[in-house]
């Protein structure tokens, strides 16, 4: 119930969403809404609806896809001299992050697994901007590329302002990482968890800093198995994929909680469900999906609550956002108890020393 709860809350529906970000709005949804008002024009004209009932269920299409849209983050805030860390945005919605924040003047570091892709992405992003991109490689799957990015970081930049946790996978077959652990767990959790931790030492040096970490939706409903981190018994894909975003925003609570009397914050983010390839292990693939475009957020509207988040919010708990603004995170990812020992077994799992420990 928790979970239908959530999906359904309208929470940020309200005039300031309405009077706010239409032309964002309409140049995501050109296409959608054009394919949707077509087909409704047809059926009233097949059923000899007048002009008025026509116009009225153009305009209920339109207030529909606005809602499904979602909130819309409509800061004009620069970000010249910071250094922003996204990983995993060679694709879907960690470039369009890229794009948004390179064109407000950040530089931006590509951390990636697929630098080949991620080195093309950061020339075409480069010449719309002007900014500077700078393609690092990073395998979530291991932990030795982890250390290697962290160390690569701290020799080349003395600052950093902002680091998005982006990359992630999505109900896989199961497969296990470089270092032996499940694969959705350790891409999504314990690779950025690491990641993290042993580039704090730079955050904490350019306060005013922040940390984001996309999480899901998905999280509802989960429970952490700390008997069985790898979802080695019964393994789900689904299952696996939620406790990994459970994961994410009990993480960000803990960092929160250490950082406390900082002047870094610290988001998870829900980003909605999105036209992206990381839904290519479901049978189908939602971004093969051809009405995707009609009935999803586009990549843009994705990013949305990462750049609130990034540019506007102030921290507050639970820390979890969705929509621009403060979402419904489960009762489990809002259980400290649950947070400090997933925290502690994360430790362990990673060989953190106490050295590099946050």
């Amino acid at each position: 119930m928790e979970k239908v709860r959530s999906s359904l809350s309208l929470h940020w529906v309200s005039v300031h969403y309405f009077t706010r970000g239409w032309g964002t709005f309409f140049e995501q949804e050109y296409y959608g809404l054009s394919v949707l008002c077509t087909l409704a024009c047809i059926i009233d004209v097949l059923r000899g609806n007048s002009l008025f009932c026509m116009l009225s269920h153009m305009i209920l299409i339109v207030l529909i896809r606005r809602i499904l849209a979602g909130g819309i983050c409509t800061s004009t805030k620069r970000l010249d001299g910071k250094t922003v860390i996204i990983t995993g945005c060679n694709v879907g919605i960690g470039r369009e992050t890229a794009r948004d924040l390179s064109r407000r003047g950040a530089k931006i570091i590509m951390a990636c697994r697929d630098t080949k892709t991620a080195e093309k992405v950061a020339k075409e992003i480069s010449s719309q901007t002007g900014g500077q991109l700078v393609v690092m490689k990073l395998d979530l799957a291991s932990l030795t590329s982890v250390r290697a990015l962290a160390a690569s970081v701290k020799s080349q930049e003395t600052q950093i302002h902002m680091l998005i946790n982006n990359a992630g996978v999505m109900m896989c077959p199961f497969m296990k990482t470089e270092d032996g652990f499940e694969m959705q767990m350790g891409t999504n959790h314990l690779g950025h968890f690491l990641l993290t931790c042993l580039l704090l030492p730079l955050l904490t040096h350019s306060e005013p800093a922040c940390i984001i970490t996309v999480s899901s939706l998905a999280h509802a409903g989960s429970v952490i198995r700390f008997d069985d981190m790898n979802n080695e018994k019964d393994y789900n894909r689904l299952v696996a994929y939620g406790r990994s975003k459970l994961a994410n925003i009990l993480f960000t609570r803990q960092l929160a909680k250490r950082l406390k009397g900082t002047n870094i914050q610290v988001f998870s983010v829900h980003p909605g469900i999105v036209q992206s390839n990381l839904g290519r292990h479901i049978v189908g693939g939602l971004s093969a999906w051809s009405f995707s475009t009609i009935l999803l957020k586009t990549t843009i509207e994705g990013i949305q609550t990462t750049l609130h988040c990034a540019l506007e919010a102030n921290q507050e708990d639970p820390y979890y956002y969705s929509d621009c603004s403060l979402g419904h995170a489960s009762p489990e990812a809002q259980d400290d108890e649950a947070a400090e020992k997933l925290w502690l077994i994360s430790e362990k799992m990673v060989g953190l020393t106490k050295e590099q420990n946050c």
